[in-house]
């Protein structure tokens, strides 16, 4: 897999936090279904949030991505924590 389809995909997805088809992504990145498939099942931070009905009756996945939070600042000891654990 070559990292500039998996980083496309990466960013692509965060810009569209409601999610997106298979389909409607490998157009937007003009790559192949096949492509960015192998892309998508292969990434840890991608899931299916959903499905969305197809003309033919069949069903769609609906894919996201999971955006990490920006890193939690440590806590400020104040004069009254003990340094023991319970």
């Amino acid at each position: 897999m070559k990292l500039s389809l998996i980083k496309s995909v990466r960013v692509t997805l965060r810009g569209i936090p409601d999610g997106i088809t298979l389909e409607d992504l490998s157009e937007l990145l003009n790559r192949s279904k096949y492509n960015v498939r192998k892309v998508l099942k292969n990434m840890p931070d991608v899931y299916i949030d959903r499905w969305e009905v197809a003309p033919r009756g069949q069903y769609k996945a609906v894919w996201c991505i999971v955006v990490p939070p920006i890193d939690c600042p440590k806590p400020e000891r104040t004069n009254d924590q003990s340094l023991q654990n319970h």
